[in-house]
């Protein structure tokens, strides 16, 4: 037999009722003690007042101070019984200072002597209040010092009034409470009826479990597409992570325990805040997010007019890496290879020339030169530069610059022990590798006797700073404006644009800093720095 389900119009209804319920009840707690509280105090002040009344009464103090006891007592009961009477009081005693009662409810204890210990004070001339358990219940009690017109203490007055019990009060109120629980019912049900019907409407008039089933099924959904897909709401946290995007990020353990969690504590480079912020979406970008080279789609999600998160839908090719590649990398030692070739050729045809002529000192000497040229900048490249492909790299641009008429220089001061967080050795290839193009590409376009770029690095203090800078043909300020922006270039050819952009990305991935100083016909400075 099919389990019958409980519908939210019930479940609510349910709830409603115990919160009811649980609410009255500490309320109620908080309630009653604070009117026993307050109806204690107010006790407390009317048995001071009587008190006090009582002990500024003439006929009393008069009567305390006759010699004939049980005529004073007589005359005394007689005034304190009407005054109990009209008070309400439980008991109103007096006594004189050998503690002689003269007035009691009960006139067997009339003439007694009192031996109560809590009434010392108030023979000492102290007014003060006390509660005490009876007989008939919890009492308060006002004890006051009775004075003669000489102001001399004869006598003591005690008045007592009963604290009513919870069970008393909640008799005294039964008509509030019981029209209050019934108006709350009343308004409760209706209150629960709506908001079930509400949030029926407000879930399509669709059950919680029916939600339940089409979220299972839109997850799986999800982790079947072969494209990453993450998705984020307003306030950053990811709604969707399926595992395709797991397996490509690189992000361990289960896709479905990063749902809820802020994206930048799972993934800090995602870029999809921006898009949040900006409503603006962004197409066919690369993205390096832990050490992963993407192409991702990011569009903002808007519901009714409203931007309610950010969807990344993207996946691992490599079009724009070979790009880069192209720019910077595997082509970039080619083009190495070849210059060195034809540099080495041009030398050997020179050695060859001067031994054909029989000029063998001055071939050994030019031998000599050559190699103690080379000897020294692959010295010093692999003793400051402690990484092969970056030195690799460099050794390539100064012979390409031979090429082009062009001297490259790298400071003797430069020095390069470790990279960044988050960023490597394909970074920094392609870091180098852009930054100088660029300026080779300024100096070709210009006509200059002396071609100049020099290439500092500063490896110290917990800070890698890099200098590139030219004297070509310099940017104007408009120009500065855009060259990080992807696709933006000066020169019409394919492929272009590109380049200052991934070092702009680059430099933000590993928290750096980028700063650009040009002067058109002067020239361009770049410096970068990192925190190592």
């Amino acid at each position: 037999m099919k389990k019958q389900r409980l519908s939210v119009n019930g479940k609510i209804m349910f709830l409603t009722f115990f919160i009811i319920a649980f609410s009255f009840l500490v309320a109620g707690t908080f309630v009653m003690g604070s009117l026993l509280k307050e109806n204690e105090e107010n006790i407390g002040q009317n048995a001071m007042l009587v008190a006090r009344t009582v002990a500024y009464l003439p006929e009393i103090k008069t009567n305390l101070q006759s010699e004939d006891v049980a005529e004073a007592s007589q005359n005394i009961n007689n005034i304190i019984e009407e005054i109990r009477y009209i008070n309400k009081a439980d008991y109103i005693v007096i006594m004189n200072m050998d503690r002689v009662k003269y007035s009691h409810p009960s006139k067997e204890q009339i003439g007694e002597i009192s031996k109560s210990t809590d009434i010392n004070a108030a023979f000492a001339e102290n007014y003060y209040l006390s509660k005490a358990q009876g007989a008939e219940g919890t009492m308060i009690r006002a004890f006051v010092p009775i004075m003669n017109n000489h102001n001399k203490q004869i006598g003591v007055v005690v008045v007592g009034f009963s604290l009513p019990s919870f069970i008393q009060i909640v008799a005294d109120y039964k008509n509030e409470i019981i029209i209050t629980i019934g108006i709350s019912i009343l308004f409760s049900i209706w209150g629960a009826h709506t908001l079930g019907r509400h949030i029926k409407k407000q879930m399509f008039g669709l059950e919680p479990h029916e939600i339940s089933k089409m979220y299972v099924e839109r997850t799986e959904t999800f982790n079947a597409m072969h494209e990453g897909i993450i998705a984020i709401d307003k306030d950053f946290n990811i709604t969707i992570f399926n595992k395709k995007a797991s397996e490509l990020l690189g992000v361990a353990g289960d896709p479905a325990k990063n749902i809820g969690k802020n994206i930048f504590d799972v993934l800090p480079d995602t870029r999809l805040p921006e898009i949040v912020i900006s409503g603006q979406p962004v197409y066919d970008q690369e993205l390096y997010v832990n050490n992963h080279s993407i192409i991702s789609n990011r569009i903002p999600i808007i519901v009714n007019g409203k931007k309610v998160g950010a969807l990344a839908v993207f996946k691992d090719l490599t079009e724009f890496k070979q790009l880069a590649e192209e720019l910077t990398g595997v082509k970039a030692f080619v083009q190495a290879l070849r210059v060195q070739t034809h540099e080495y050729k041009n030398k050997l045809h020179t050695i060859a020339g001067l031994l054909h002529l029989g000029h063998t000192k001055q071939a050994l000497q030019y031998l000599s030169q050559v190699k103690d040229e080379h000897d020294s900048v692959t010295k010093f490249l692999n003793e400051r530069i402690y990484n092969e492909n970056i030195s690799g790299l460099l050794l390539s641009k100064i012979s390409r610059g031979k090429e082009l008429g062009i001297t490259v220089t790298i400071d003797k001061e430069s020095r390069f022990t470790k990279f960044p967080a988050k960023l490597d050795h394909h970074d920094f290839v392609v870091l180098f590798g852009n930054l100088i193009e660029n300026a080779f590409d300024s100096l070709v376009a210009v006509d200059k006797k002396e071609k100049e770029i020099t290439i500092s690095i500063d490896d110290n203090d917990g800070i890698l700073a890099i200098l590139v800078s030219d004297n070509g043909i310099g940017m104007s300020e408009e120009v500065q404006s855009h060259i990080f922006e992807s696709g933006f270039s000066t020169k019409a050819k394919e492929n272009r644009g590109i380049g200052l952009f991934l070092v702009n990305e680059i430099v933000n991935k590993g928290n750096g800093t980028i700063e650009v100083i040009s002067e058109q016909h002067k020239g361009t400075t770049f410096i970068i720095t990192f925190e190592i």
